[in-house]
């Protein structure tokens, strides 16, 4: 009797420690997954780009934003007032001085950014690039449009409603690089087909009533321009104000999903818009830039092209959800 009673004692005592070691790992583990929890809320990561506040910007910061919940950090945006390269730089270094984790920038210019984008890179601030490229800045990754390939869609439509026969224009701003790029795309594409031509390409300054007057001009010199092409979308509502005003029936092939572009397709008062992969843009420039700062070692790919879709009629009320 006397050894039963000892043996349930140590039994009991084996018991105790047991749950008592098991409680403090189980304590230890929680405390653990909080401090990780904590490390990952603390890592502020920044999305800069310019002209805030437009339409165009809200599927990218959308992504940006739901990556940050799925990955456990903290976002901000901050964006230049306007489409101005000194202000995007004041910008720039301003958050580069709080030192964030990591930074996606779309690029107003692709050659003035430079060296502040690599006084980021000297602070050991990872940075990545989205929707404007700066090839020679050093950043890790452009995500993106291939804007070559979006201004060939462009022509391609534009040639099947004008019956690939016609002249046409492109109405775009200098100095950024995608808007050049998909000039050069469409201007390749239209001379693919024998019986078009770009007859002119003129400065719309991303402004609607300046595209207006540029079409306005364009039209006096030459009033045979059938279609246009716009490489953003303040240009592509601004040749159909000049339509309008002219009472001219011109194709129109506009670029983004603003809601203005959206409502001038569905009034049929422009043929169609190229539309951009923005939301993905956001979403990967968060899992890249979370990577680099986590996982410096980690290669990430060079160039993601994140593709576009023609918006038509057809389909444009799908993207009045954002």
């Amino acid at each position: 009797m006397k050894k039963l009673f000892i043996i349930y004692m140590l039994l009991i005592g084996v018991f105790g420690l047991y749950f008592y070691y098991y409680q403090m790992s189980e304590k230890e583990w929680e405390q653990s997954e909080t401090a990780s929890l904590s490390k990952s809320l603390d890592e502020k990561y920044v999305m800069v780009t310019f002209q805030a506040g437009i339409d165009y910007w809200k599927p990218a910061i959308k992504g940006f934003e739901d990556a940050a919940e799925e990955l456990g950090v903290s976002v901000e945006y901050r964006g230049a007032p306007q489409v101005d390269v000194y202000e995007q730089i004041t910008v720039l270094e301003q958050v580069i001085a709080r030192q964030p984790a990591g930074i996606a920038i779309s690029a107003v210019d692709a050659a003035r950014l430079n060296a502040t984008i690599k006084q980021a890179l000297e602070a050991d601030i990872p940075i990545v690039l989205f929707d404007a490229d700066a090839p020679d800045s050093g950043a890790a990754s452009f995500l993106g449009t291939n804007n070559k390939e979006a201004g060939a869609a462009a022509a391609h439509k534009l040639a099947a409603i004008m019956n690939r026969k016609g002249k046409t224009a492109v109405i775009t701003a200098p100095g950024q690089l995608n808007l050049q790029e998909r000039k050069d795309g469409f201007v390749q594409a239209i001379e693919s087909y024998p019986e078009m031509e770009v007859v002119a390409v003129e400065d719309g300054r991303r402004d609607e009533m300046t595209a207006k007057q540029a079409v306005v001009d364009l039209l006096k010199e030459h009033p045979d321009i059938e279609g246009f092409f716009s490489t953003e979308a303040n240009a592509g509502a601004g040749i159909a104000q000049a339509a309008r005003v002219l009472q001219k029936d011109l194709h129109i092939i506009g670029f983004d999903t603003y809601k203005r572009t959206l409502d001038l397709i569905k009034e049929g008062e422009m043929d169609a818009a190229i539309a951009q992969g923005t939301w993905e843009m956001g979403y990967q420039s968060l899992h890249f830039l979370v990577q680099l700062y986590q996982n410096p070692d980690r290669e990430i790919p060079k160039r993601v092209n994140t593709g576009v879709t023609v918006v038509t009629k057809e389909n444009v009320e799908a993207y009045y959800a954002w």
